[in-house]
């Protein structure tokens, strides 16, 4: 009989049974759907090739400082031409510096993420423009044109497309460090910027910092990151060799620019895979937690094509009597798996596209590139593979009887016995849908107990009740005195709106501006450090009167800043410092009046911050800005009559509903200036939660796959125990006949239900353990969960094993005995 016949034969047996068929195209749809949505994600977001040319040969190389937690202490301009000028196995560099500029003149004004580029950066990282030109060698040099690139993103989102936006002149303002005119020149094609929220790419001249002499001249002065393209015949390993060889003579011959202690070391990458760095540990771990629901699919629908081929084994019988082939009947097994399958894999792939429209939008948190993904046609093959592999799998499962055998059912009985093999079988797939499901149980478990503790974090601050404003400074025509006004100001008319308690200016708004912050060397009296080490660090931030209040944050000891403070030029300059600075500076002793002062080498690049001695007049409790679970911060805090105004960001604490003062302050600083940003306007709550987002994402996404999983686990763990209910009629009713009580059979089956479970959890803590021991490895930011969520997992599961197998246990306990005793 041909496979064809088989096919036909098969969907007609399958239409007497279309509860399980029903049952057996979900589950598969489900465990095929999802692996085909996250397959095209990580395809799309890890695997595509991106649109550089011979990406293949394109790299990123990282200076770090792992001695003092610096994982990308990017380059220095003297650096730079150090191995632009040694380095053979490379035939080009490309330089960026990432900046912030404040736009005005193309709509509203509006702070944007920038990149400072030379003139052949993008040559080197082998990009073209859609629309207008790309900077280029002439745009180098002190007096080229300020010109600007838009990023594609950029363009298409804030100015939808608009191509009369090229030749449009912008003034891009970076506050106390100058500002400059540009041109818009062009508009990048569809790709992948570094970083990927970069929006605008200007020429080295738009940045007058870029320009000084202590930026060109300033070794650690580090501002630049770097790529390269691999010279012909050069490989990576041979351009990491030589990048080592000549950043080791470098080291030597400025041993004062490279402290022992911080460990300097460079590398180098494939740009593929730095720009995919954010999202491969994500998605390869999602990638694999739908491979285990597949897997729990496949072993749920093995169980129930099992039951089902134990029920008709009869007619299995009869056929290999009449002398049909063990292959002719694995072959009709085939065929109905096929089937079952061929639909299943349909009815996934479907439901994968509204999928892969919601995980991209997950996966927009970790890579730019999820918001450009497309499905494609790789979706129905991967789909297509999957149901091949579940048909093969299913065909095979079941024990087949053979002609010369006795095994099984008699010709002449209608009745169900399990073989001890089947009632195996039946088991080790039920324990291998507990393994997987608790695998994924824990680590859904251990992101929901890490989310719950980050969101039950204490910061410090009043966080409900302050609403932070991004007004960044604006140098334009300005003296840095009528910039300080400007803020003076601003806080005195917004302090006089109805419910506000308290307006304070500062330099970045907590964990929103994490990567603003500035941490330099310092010392302070009586302090020294011993010989080959470095002064401690601490951050420096500039704030006006009032900001603790502002925040919630209490004075420990001394005053506030006020007025007074940075106006008496003949007097010593004053600051605040955090309670972690004094007590490890100034162990049992009183702080107040004593004195801190900056050693950074880094202080000759930076206008405006006075490496003094400054006075201490108060101690705070520590607020730190950068993490979102409080850790000591070593902070001081200077006040904005001193100076330098960086950053700009407006604090105000309230007792009215925070978002109710968006539109009056709005009005007011627009009142005082047309140009003036006001971004971003959200409570400390909000931005805290904004920033917790990825991680309320996994929570939700694994926690998903972990319920359905377990939803799938139970059915079978419910199924096998109620089949063997159903098989075993006649012993229950025996049982009960010579005494046995009701309740014993409950305890028996829910107790079987449980081992089950119990050796499920044993499996999969093992399998577990062994996959992130092994992807630890791999990925350095791997974790193994704790003991509360492995410990809550089990105790999950165990619970609702009991509860899926109560079911049949009761089924078993109210078998009524004179009909169990008739039973064959």
């Amino acid at each position: 009989m041909s496979f064809g016949n088989d096919l036909k034969v098969a969907f007609r047996s399958l239409r007497r049974t279309k509860g399980l068929a029903l049952t057996v195209v979900l589950t598969l749809a489900l465990g095929i759907g999802a692996n085909s949505a996250i397959f095209t994600l990580v395809r799309g977001v890890l695997l595509k090739p991106l649109v550089n040319r011979d990406e293949d040969r394109l790299i990123y190389i990282r200076q770090s400082a792992p001695g003092v937690g610096d994982e990308n202490a990017n380059f220095s301009v003297p650096e730079i031409q150090d191995l632009r000028a040694s380095v053979k196995t490379l035939s080009a560099f490309g330089d960026f510096s990432t900046t912030g500029f404040t736009m005005i003149g193309l709509g509203q004004p509006r702070e944007v993420q920038a990149g400072v580029v030379g003139g052949n950066y993008f040559d080197v990282m082998g990009l073209h423009p859609v629309l207008g030109r790309l900077i280029g060698p002439q745009d180098d040099g002190p007096n080229a044109a300020g010109v600007v690139v838009l990023t594609y993103r950029f363009w298409t989102t804030t100015f939808k497309k608009d191509p009369s936006v090229i030749g449009k002149v912008i003034r891009l303002d970076v506050g106390v460090l100058g500002n400059r005119s540009a041109t818009i020149i062009g508009v990048l094609e569809p790709c992948v910027p570094y970083p990927q929220d970069t929006e605008i790419i200007a020429n080295v001249v738009t940045s007058p910092h870029h320009l000084s002499a202590t930026m060109v001249t300033g070794r650690v002065h580090r501002m630049t990151e770097l790529f390269g393209r691999l010279a012909p015949g050069a490989t990576l390993d041979q351009a990491r060799a030589e990048l080592r060889s000549v950043y080791g003579a470098m080291v030597k011959e400025h041993p004062a620019d490279y402290s022992p202690k911080a460990n300097f070391q460079i590398g180098a990458k494939l740009f593929h895979e730095e720009i995919t760095s954010g999202a491969r540990t994500v998605l390869l771990v999602l990638l694999a937690a739908s491979v285990l629901v597949f897997v729990i699919a496949c072993s749920n629908v093995a169980n129930l094509i099992l039951t089902r081929t134990v029920r008709r084994e009869g007619e299995l019988t009869i056929r290999a009597a009449l002398g049909a082939s063990t292959g002719a009947l694995r072959r009709m097994l085939l065929a109905e798996s096929l089937l079952l399958c061929t639909a299943g894999a349909a009815l996934g792939v479907i439901s994968a596209y509204p999928m892969v429209a919601t995980l991209a939008r997950y996966a927009s948190r970790f890579s730019v590139r999820a918001l450009d993904l497309t499905v494609d046609s790789s979706l129905l093959w991967l789909g297509a593979a999957l149901a091949i592999v579940a048909a093969v799998i299913l065909a095979y499962v079941p024990r087949l009887p053979s002609a010369d055998t006795a095994s099984g059912l008699s010709l002449a009985s209608g009745s169900v016995r399990i073989t001890g093999s089947t009632s195996r079988r039946q088991r080790v797939f039920a324990i291998t849908q507990i393994a997987a499901s608790f695998v994924l149980l824990a680590g859904a478990s251990m992101l929901i107990t890490t989310l719950i503790a980050l969101q039950n974090a204490r910061t410090g601050l009043d966080t409900r009740h302050v609403l932070a404003i991004n007004v960044p400074t604006m140098s334009y025509g300005k003296t840095p005195q009528q910039v300080l006004d400007f803020y003076k100001e601003s806080i005195r008319r917004v302090d006089a709106l109805p419910g506000v308690q308290k307006t304070a200016f500062g330099l970045m708004v907590p964990w929103r501006d994490a990567a603003a912050g500035v941490g330099l060397q310092f010392s302070a009296d009586g302090h020294a450090h011993a010989v080959g080490e470095e002064d401690p660090r601490a951050q420096w931030r500039v704030i006006s009167p009032g900001f603790f209040a502002a925040l919630g944050v209490p004075i420990l000891t001394g005053r506030d800043f006020n007025e007074l403070d940075g106006q008496n030029k003949d007097k010593d300059p004053v600051v605040i410092i955090s309670e972690t600075l004094a007590q490890r500076m100034f162990p049992n002793q009183d702080p107040i009046n004593r004195h801190v002062y900056w050693t950074d080498p880094v202080l000759k690049f930076v206008p405006g911050i006075s490496a003094v001695p400054h006075r201490i007049i108060g101690v705070t409790a520590d607020i730190d800005d950068q993490h979102v679970v409080p850790e000591p911060m070593v902070t001081v805090y200077s006040s904005f009559e001193e100076g330098p105004m960086f950053g700009g960001r407006l604090f105000i604490h309230t007792d009215v509903d925070p978002y109710s003062l968006v539109t009056p302050v709005t009005r007011i600083i627009r009142d005082m200036s047309v140009d003036q940003p006001i971004e971003h306007a959200a409570t400390l709550e909000d931005i805290r939660a904004e920033v917790l987002t990825p991680d309320r994402l996994n929570s939700l996404v694994f926690g998903v796959f972990a319920a359905v999983a377990l939803s799938i686990a139970l059915v079978g763990v419910a199924g096998v125990l109620a089949f063997s209910v159903s098989s075993r009629t006649r012993e229950f009713g025996i049982r009960l006949a010579l005494g046995s009580q009701p309740r014993d059979l409950l305890r028996g089956v829910i107790g079987e239900g449980v081992v089950m479970a119990a050796v499920g959890v044993l499996a999969g803590a093992a399998f577990g353990f062994v996959m992130a021991r092994l992807a630890s490895s791999y990925f350095l930011d791997m974790k193994m969960p704790g003991a509360m969520p492995v410990v809550i997992s089990a105790l999950v599961l165990l619970t609702a094993a009991v509860v899926a197998s109560s079911v049949p246990a009761v089924r078993a306990a109210r078998i009524d005995v004179m009909k169990a005793l008739r039973a064959e």
